[in-house]
């Protein structure tokens, strides 16, 4: 695929990236890589390939959910500045 400097500009333009006629020059055959590299990608034939979230194996680490440190409710209380019916008291904020 061919990138001319002109769609270059205006792609930088959309992009809203500033960049000099130098650099333009530069990055239309860097971008017309790209596409011939994505046009190649697309050739390929992946309706056997089952869609996947990784490449390798990926299981996740679950621990069981259970309570470790419960029970302790006046030692955490006793860390509040102010407490009352065996919860934290904090001011009004909202009227």
């Amino acid at each position: 695929m061919s990138i001319d400097i002109a769609t270059v500009k205006k792609v930088a333009s959309l992009a809203r990236i500033a960049i000099t006629e130098e650099e333009a020059e530069r990055l239309a055959p860097e971008l017309a890589n790209i596409l011939g590299w994505i046009e190649q990608l697309g050739e390929v034939d992946t309706s056997s390939v089952q869609p996947m979230t990784a490449v390798i194996p990926n299981h996740l680490r679950l621990r069981d959910d259970v309570v470790t440190d419960g029970g302790v409710r006046e030692q955490v209380l006793a860390n509040a500045p102010q407490a009352e019916h065996g919860f934290f008291t904090v001011p009004k904020v909202i009227e």
